[in-house]
Protein backbone atom coordinates (compact mmCIF):
# COMPACT_ATOMS: atom_id res chain seq x y z
CA UNK A 1 0.00 0.00 0.00
CA UNK A 2 1.08 3.56 -0.73
CA UNK A 3 0.63 4.51 2.91
CA UNK A 4 2.99 1.76 4.11
CA UNK A 5 5.57 2.63 1.47
CA UNK A 6 5.50 6.28 2.48
CA UNK A 7 5.82 5.44 6.17
CA UNK A 8 8.84 3.29 5.30
CA UNK A 9 10.31 6.19 3.34
CA UNK A 10 9.83 8.43 6.35
CA UNK A 11 11.11 5.84 8.79
CA UNK A 12 13.49 8.26 10.46
CA UNK A 13 10.66 10.62 11.33
CA UNK A 14 9.09 10.29 14.76
CA UNK A 15 5.36 9.67 14.66
CA UNK A 16 4.82 11.02 18.18
CA UNK A 17 2.93 14.26 18.48
CA UNK A 18 4.76 16.87 20.51
CA UNK A 19 3.50 20.28 21.47
CA UNK A 20 5.93 23.07 22.24
CA UNK A 21 6.43 23.32 25.97
CA UNK A 22 6.40 26.72 27.70
CA UNK A 23 9.76 27.91 28.96
CA UNK A 24 11.85 30.95 29.65
CA UNK A 25 14.35 29.99 26.94
CA UNK A 26 16.89 32.19 25.29
CA UNK A 27 15.05 32.81 22.04
CA UNK A 28 17.07 34.72 19.50
CA UNK A 29 15.86 38.14 18.43
CA UNK A 30 15.61 38.08 14.66
CA UNK A 31 16.59 41.16 12.71
CA UNK A 32 13.91 42.80 10.52
CA UNK A 33 15.72 41.48 7.44
CA UNK A 34 15.78 37.95 8.84
CA UNK A 35 12.09 38.16 9.71
CA UNK A 36 11.27 39.39 6.22
CA UNK A 37 13.28 36.55 4.67
CA UNK A 38 11.61 33.95 6.87
CA UNK A 39 8.17 35.35 6.06
CA UNK A 40 8.91 35.30 2.34
CA UNK A 41 10.24 31.73 2.50
CA UNK A 42 7.11 30.53 4.30
CA UNK A 43 4.64 32.49 2.15
CA UNK A 44 2.01 30.21 0.57
CA UNK A 45 2.54 29.35 -3.07
CA UNK A 46 0.38 27.78 -5.79
CA UNK A 47 0.43 24.04 -5.22
CA UNK A 48 0.83 24.10 -1.44
CA UNK A 49 -2.77 22.99 -1.00
CA UNK A 50 -2.14 20.05 -3.34
CA UNK A 51 0.94 19.05 -1.33
CA UNK A 52 -0.97 19.15 1.95
CA UNK A 53 -3.84 17.17 0.48
CA UNK A 54 -1.53 14.52 -1.01
CA UNK A 55 0.37 13.99 2.25
CA UNK A 56 -2.84 13.95 4.30
CA UNK A 57 -4.30 11.29 2.02
CA UNK A 58 -1.17 9.11 2.00
CA UNK A 59 -0.28 9.37 5.71
CA UNK A 60 -3.00 11.09 7.72
CA UNK A 61 -1.05 10.62 10.97
CA UNK A 62 1.87 12.72 9.66
CA UNK A 63 0.61 16.31 9.48
CA UNK A 64 2.51 18.84 7.39
CA UNK A 65 3.96 21.39 9.80
CA UNK A 66 5.19 23.91 7.24
CA UNK A 67 5.74 24.40 3.50
CA UNK A 68 8.46 26.80 2.41
CA UNK A 69 10.57 27.85 -0.52
CA UNK A 70 13.10 25.29 -1.74
CA UNK A 71 16.48 25.80 -3.46
CA UNK A 72 15.28 23.38 -6.18
CA UNK A 73 13.04 24.76 -8.91
CA UNK A 74 9.67 23.03 -9.06
CA UNK A 75 9.88 21.73 -5.51
CA UNK A 76 8.85 23.05 -2.12
CA UNK A 77 10.50 22.37 1.23
CA UNK A 78 8.08 20.45 3.45
CA UNK A 79 8.44 19.99 7.21
CA UNK A 80 6.95 16.74 8.51
CA UNK A 81 7.66 15.45 12.00
CA UNK A 82 10.47 17.95 12.47
CA UNK A 83 12.25 16.71 9.33
CA UNK A 84 12.70 18.41 5.97
CA UNK A 85 11.58 16.74 2.75
CA UNK A 86 10.93 18.06 -0.75
CA UNK A 87 7.61 17.87 -2.61
CA UNK A 88 6.89 18.69 -6.22
CA UNK A 89 4.60 21.67 -6.56
CA UNK A 90 1.88 19.51 -8.08
CA UNK A 91 1.87 17.26 -5.00
CA UNK A 92 2.76 14.13 -7.02
CA UNK A 93 6.28 13.45 -5.77
CA UNK A 94 7.97 13.49 -2.37
CA UNK A 95 11.75 13.25 -1.93
CA UNK A 96 13.63 12.40 1.25
CA UNK A 97 17.38 12.78 1.56
CA UNK A 98 20.20 15.30 1.79
CA UNK A 99 20.15 18.15 -0.70
CA UNK A 100 23.79 19.10 -1.32
CA UNK A 101 24.83 22.42 -2.87
CA UNK A 102 27.72 21.39 -5.09
CA UNK A 103 29.43 24.80 -5.13
CA UNK A 104 30.51 24.42 -1.51
CA UNK A 105 29.19 20.92 -0.62
CA UNK A 106 26.85 22.41 1.96
CA UNK A 107 24.10 20.11 3.17
CA UNK A 108 21.07 22.34 2.63
CA UNK A 109 18.70 19.84 4.24
CA UNK A 110 20.73 19.69 7.44
CA UNK A 111 20.96 23.49 7.50
CA UNK A 112 17.16 23.79 7.32
CA UNK A 113 16.68 21.12 9.97
CA UNK A 114 19.22 22.85 12.22
CA UNK A 115 17.06 25.97 12.19
CA UNK A 116 14.05 23.87 13.19
CA UNK A 117 16.04 22.26 16.02
CA UNK A 118 17.37 25.62 17.19
CA UNK A 119 13.90 27.09 17.45
CA UNK A 120 12.61 24.03 19.33
CA UNK A 121 15.52 23.95 21.78
CA UNK A 122 15.42 27.72 22.32
CA UNK A 123 11.98 27.24 23.85
CA UNK A 124 13.38 24.99 26.58
CA UNK A 125 14.18 27.32 29.43
CA UNK A 126 16.93 26.81 32.03
CA UNK A 127 14.33 25.66 34.55
CA UNK A 128 13.90 22.50 32.47
CA UNK A 129 17.62 21.72 32.14
CA UNK A 130 20.24 20.33 34.49
CA UNK A 131 23.14 22.66 33.88
CA UNK A 132 26.83 22.02 34.54
CA UNK A 133 28.35 25.46 33.88
CA UNK A 134 31.74 26.20 32.38
CA UNK A 135 34.49 27.19 34.78
CA UNK A 136 36.42 30.34 34.01
CA UNK A 137 35.77 31.70 30.52
CA UNK A 138 32.57 30.29 29.05
CA UNK A 139 33.44 29.48 25.43
CA UNK A 140 30.70 27.15 24.29
CA UNK A 141 27.34 25.73 25.36
CA UNK A 142 25.96 22.38 24.31
CA UNK A 143 22.63 20.67 24.89
CA UNK A 144 22.99 16.95 25.56
CA UNK A 145 20.09 14.50 25.47
CA UNK A 146 21.15 11.82 27.94
CA UNK A 147 20.06 8.42 29.21
CA UNK A 148 21.16 7.49 32.71
CA UNK A 149 21.97 3.89 31.76
CA UNK A 150 23.71 4.61 28.43
CA UNK A 151 27.40 3.65 28.56
CA UNK A 152 28.71 6.57 26.52
CA UNK A 153 26.44 8.96 28.42
CA UNK A 154 28.10 7.76 31.60
CA UNK A 155 31.54 8.13 30.06
CA UNK A 156 30.77 11.70 29.02
CA UNK A 157 29.51 12.59 32.45
CA UNK A 158 32.50 11.00 34.17
CA UNK A 159 34.53 13.75 32.45
CA UNK A 160 32.10 16.58 33.11
CA UNK A 161 34.67 18.51 35.16
CA UNK A 162 37.05 18.42 32.18
CA UNK A 163 34.38 19.74 29.76
CA UNK A 164 33.58 22.53 32.19
CA UNK A 165 37.27 23.33 32.71
CA UNK A 166 37.60 23.64 28.93
CA UNK A 167 34.97 26.37 28.95
CA UNK A 168 32.06 24.18 27.82
CA UNK A 169 28.71 24.52 29.56
CA UNK A 170 26.73 21.27 29.40
CA UNK A 171 22.94 21.48 29.54
CA UNK A 172 21.29 18.10 30.07
CA UNK A 173 17.87 17.03 28.87
CA UNK A 174 16.61 13.50 29.49
CA UNK A 175 15.99 10.97 26.74
CA UNK A 176 15.37 7.55 28.35
CA UNK A 177 15.89 5.34 25.31
CA UNK A 178 13.67 2.55 26.61
CA UNK A 179 10.78 4.98 26.64
CA UNK A 180 8.33 6.45 29.08
CA UNK A 181 7.70 4.37 32.22
CA UNK A 182 10.89 2.34 31.72
CA UNK A 183 13.44 1.83 34.49
CA UNK A 184 15.66 4.51 32.97
CA UNK A 185 12.69 6.86 32.87
CA UNK A 186 11.99 6.25 36.57
CA UNK A 187 15.64 6.93 37.41
CA UNK A 188 15.45 10.21 35.51
CA UNK A 189 12.35 11.21 37.48
CA UNK A 190 14.13 10.43 40.76
CA UNK A 191 17.10 12.55 39.68
CA UNK A 192 14.86 15.44 38.72
CA UNK A 193 12.97 15.28 41.99
CA UNK A 194 16.13 15.17 44.12
CA UNK A 195 17.06 18.19 46.26
CA UNK A 196 20.38 18.48 44.40
CA UNK A 197 19.80 17.43 40.79
CA UNK A 198 23.42 17.71 39.70
CA UNK A 199 24.63 15.49 42.54
CA UNK A 200 21.80 13.03 41.94
CA UNK A 201 22.60 12.82 38.23
CA UNK A 202 26.28 12.25 38.98
CA UNK A 203 25.41 9.55 41.50
CA UNK A 204 22.96 7.82 39.17
CA UNK A 205 25.46 7.72 36.32
CA UNK A 206 28.06 6.25 38.66
CA UNK A 207 25.62 3.53 39.84
CA UNK A 208 25.41 5.06 43.28
CA UNK A 209 21.95 4.80 44.86
CA UNK A 210 19.54 7.69 44.34
CA UNK A 211 16.41 7.62 46.53
CA UNK A 212 13.27 6.91 44.51
CA UNK A 213 11.16 10.06 44.28
CA UNK A 214 8.28 11.42 42.26
CA UNK A 215 7.17 14.98 41.62
CA UNK A 216 5.97 17.20 38.79
CA UNK A 217 8.68 16.76 36.17
CA UNK A 218 9.48 17.37 32.48
CA UNK A 219 10.93 13.93 31.64
CA UNK A 220 8.11 12.77 29.37
CA UNK A 221 8.06 16.14 27.61
CA UNK A 222 11.84 16.00 27.11
CA UNK A 223 11.62 12.49 25.70
CA UNK A 224 9.04 13.66 23.15
CA UNK A 225 11.14 16.73 22.48
CA UNK A 226 14.09 14.47 21.68
CA UNK A 227 11.93 12.57 19.21
CA UNK A 228 10.90 15.89 17.69
CA UNK A 229 14.47 17.01 17.02
CA UNK A 230 15.48 13.58 15.71
CA UNK A 231 17.42 12.00 18.59
CA UNK A 232 18.20 8.43 17.53
CA UNK A 233 20.91 7.62 20.06
CA UNK A 234 22.47 8.99 23.21
CA UNK A 235 24.31 11.07 24.09
CA UNK A 236 22.96 13.40 21.38
CA UNK A 237 24.83 16.70 21.33
CA UNK A 238 23.35 19.88 19.87
CA UNK A 239 24.83 23.35 19.51
CA UNK A 240 23.07 26.67 20.09
CA UNK A 241 22.41 27.06 16.36
CA UNK A 242 20.68 23.67 16.22
CA UNK A 243 23.57 21.79 14.63
CA UNK A 244 23.87 18.13 15.63
CA UNK A 245 27.52 17.81 16.57
CA UNK A 246 28.05 14.20 17.51
CA UNK A 247 27.65 11.59 20.15
CA UNK A 248 30.36 11.16 22.74
CA UNK A 249 33.65 13.01 22.17
CA UNK A 250 36.48 13.35 24.71
CA UNK A 251 36.75 16.87 26.17
CA UNK A 252 39.73 17.93 24.03
CA UNK A 253 38.10 16.69 20.82
CA UNK A 254 34.79 18.28 21.78
CA UNK A 255 36.49 21.62 22.33
CA UNK A 256 38.35 21.36 19.01
CA UNK A 257 35.12 20.59 17.13
CA UNK A 258 33.29 23.44 18.84
CA UNK A 259 36.13 25.88 18.09
CA UNK A 260 36.17 24.73 14.46
CA UNK A 261 32.43 25.16 14.15
CA UNK A 262 32.52 28.65 15.67
CA UNK A 263 35.34 29.67 13.31
CA UNK A 264 33.48 28.42 10.27
CA UNK A 265 30.30 30.13 11.32
CA UNK A 266 32.07 33.45 11.83
CA UNK A 267 33.64 33.16 8.38
CA UNK A 268 30.34 32.29 6.75
CA UNK A 269 31.69 28.95 5.58
CA UNK A 270 29.62 25.75 5.37
CA UNK A 271 28.54 24.67 8.81
CA UNK A 272 29.99 21.69 10.56
CA UNK A 273 28.31 18.44 9.61
CA UNK A 274 27.06 16.03 12.22
CA UNK A 275 28.37 12.52 12.75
Amino acid sequence: MLRNRLIALLGAISLSACAAEPGAGTARAATPAAKDAATAAAAPAPGDAAIRAAVAKAVPNLPVEAIRASPVAGFREVVIGGRVLYASQDGKYLLQGSLIRLADRKDMTDASEAVLRRDILDDVGPERRIVFPARGEAKHRITVFTDIDCGYCRKLHSQIADYNAAGITVDYLFFPRAGIDSESYDKAVSVWCAPDRRKALTDAKADRPVPKRTCANPIAAEYKLGQKVGVDGTPAVYLDDGSHLSGYLPPDEMLARLDEHAARQSEGAPKLAGN
